[in-house]
């Protein structure tokens, strides 16, 4: 149980008198020292990041071995060894190429713009893996009742080769170029007592998942993309928005709504990855997805429905007001990835870039988008960028898993996951992990990159008004790190600190009992 919960409870159950206080304190005291979920609680914080840590080295590749990329009977060899300062180099000429690393969860106590750090905790990794380079992976969400986190990654060991392009084992798609091992998709729900539960899924086959919620009617609801070839077989069926039972004994899932781009102009020649999407939240008990890569399309943020009306036939519409011209094209130069909603009027979104160096200073957009609803039709106010240093080169030194020193040289192109929060004061405080680009060989899902936060005035919606606000940089990736997700949870305080709780509660209503007597004993 955590404080919020256990405060909420306890107000609900408060009797007239101070004797509450002693049967309170007695009551909650017991079950300090009882609960096991508090005394393991890996919540250690109020703001959690999502990272991925490279952890192979020359031997995981060998300069001049077959890659799993193949077309007619014929293979892509290997142009760099294993070690991160070279291994991304192999993306040039293999571009299902990615390496298989554990995920950890990084916690901070946040307050505002600043944030220290508390604790990290590793996800169990031997069957749940994220694919280091793949930028558009790793997010996570927060359960509705607080006290488990999701994520979606691979049923796969650290150090396998291309996995994320992948077919999964019920997908099957004879184009795909991309022969390494068939794989699951899995989600893996990280509870605050450390147990970890893990549900397969034959979804996204030949390319990735990128998030999942846990929604209010008991089933995960899946974002991403399928298809690596001709998009043959059921691809066109396990893409988009997935949903599936927690603990399916079946790996098979649901596909909700589709897109129906032609219905705003918009014709692809494969209109399955018109439903390519990449972030995902949840508000008033309706889905919201964004797409904002891949060339079919229209990247765009959506509303799909309300949590357990939507299914197979509902239609996946455009937010009023938001662009719909052709991904191909994309004149709007909108790129969007998290959102997040302050309310029912105000939504921000926060937009990557489109991972050209050059162009990210002069991006109107890349950063942090806020909208409002004005008459039916969403707005956009402003879009932050102060603080960001867009299209500045900053260098990461370090050592990596395999003892290597190196250096790794990028630059903030935008941003890519968000959380917020309402602050008393009429701001509210956006954390977020930022995109990048950089020139170099190799891929830029592999620059490390931040975790940053700003403050903005909820009311405004004059862009002169915004014109001070600025990003602060909360974190800097390590060297052979990258930032994914960011959430906010209810941290659960250490068992030392519930035990001087209980005992200053238990104190506190032994006090008033006594003076209750003292009291009845004069009168």
């Amino acid at each position: 149980m955590n404080m919020f919960s256990m405060r909420q409870g306890a107000r609900a159950r408060r009797p007239q008198g101070s004797s509450w206080m002693v049967g309170a304190s007695v009551a909650v005291l017991a079950l300090a020292f009882g609960s096991q979920a508090s005394a393991a609680s890996i919540f250690t914080g109020n703001l959690v990041v999502s990272s991925l840590t490279y952890v192979g080295d020359a031997s995981t590749v060998t300069n001049g071995q077959a890659l799993p990329n193949c077309t007619g009977g014929s293979c892509v060899t290997a142009i760099a060894n294993g070690s991160y300062g070279q291994v991304f180099q192999n993306d040039t000429v293999d571009a299902n190429f990615g390496v298989t690393a554990p995920y950890a969860l990084q916690f901070f106590s946040a307050k505002g713009t600043t944030a220290t750090y508390t604790s990290t905790y590793a996800i169990p990794n031997a069957t749940f893996t994220g694919s280091f380079s793949s930028k558009s992976e790793g997010a996570i969400n927060v359960t509705p009742d607080g006290k488990s986190i999701t994520m979606l990654g691979y049923n796969a060991a650290p150090n396998q080769i291309d996995i994320s392009n992948s077919n999964t084992p019920g997908g099957t798609e004879t184009g795909n170029t991309d022969v390494a091992k068939p794989t699951y998709r899995t989600v893996a729900q990280v509870n605050a007592n450390g147990t970890t539960s893990f549900t397969n899924t034959n979804a996204y086959s030949g390319n990735n998942g990128r998030a999942v919620i846990l929604g209010g009617d008991g089933k995960y609801y899946m974002v991403g993309n399928a298809g690596n070839g001709n998009g043959d077989g059921n691809t066109a069926q396990i893409t988009g928005v997935q949903t599936i039972t927690p603990g399916s004994p079946s790996p098979n899932t649901s596909q909700i709504g589709k897109v129906n781009a032609a219905a705003y102009g918009v014709t692809d020649k494969k209109p399955a990855k018109d439903n390519n999407f990449r972030g995902e939240t949840v508000f008033n008990n309706t889905l919201y997805v964004t797409k904002g890569s891949g060339s079919n399309g229209i990247d765009t943020v959506y509303e799909v429905g309300q949590i357990g009306t939507v299914n197979a036939s509902t239609n996946i519409a455009v937010l009023p007001g938001f662009p719909t011209d052709a991904a191909k094209t994309n004149t709007a130069n909108f790129y969007p990835f998290g959102i997040w909603f302050a309310n029912s009027t105000t939504l921000y979104v926060a937009d990557e870039g489109d991972g050209v160096l050059g162009h990210a200073a002069s991006d109107g957009n890349a950063g942090l988008e806020k909208w409002s609803l004005v008459g039916g039709t969403w707005v956009k106010d402003y879009t932050l960028q102060l603080g960001l240093n867009l299209g500045q080169n900053y260098t990461v030194t370090g050592t990596d898993a395999a003892g290597e020193t190196g250096s790794y040289t990028t630059a903030t192109d935008g941003l890519r996951n968000i959380i917020g929060k309402l602050n008393a004061d009429g701001t509210v405080t956006i954390y977020a992990v930022t995109s990048t680009a950089s020139d170099g060989t190799g891929d830029q899902g592999a620059d490390p990159d931040k975790l940053v936060a700003i403050n903005d005035l909820l009311a405004n919606t004059d862009p002169n008004g915004a014109a001070g606000e600025s990003f602060v940089t909360l974190e800097t990736a390590a060297y052979g790190q990258v930032l994914r997700g960011v959430a906010l949870v209810t941290p659960v305080p250490e068992p030392a600190t519930w035990t001087m709780m209980m005992l200053g509660l238990f104190g506190l209503g032994g006090a008033l009992r006594a003076r209750r007597k003292s009291a009845v004993a004069t009168a």
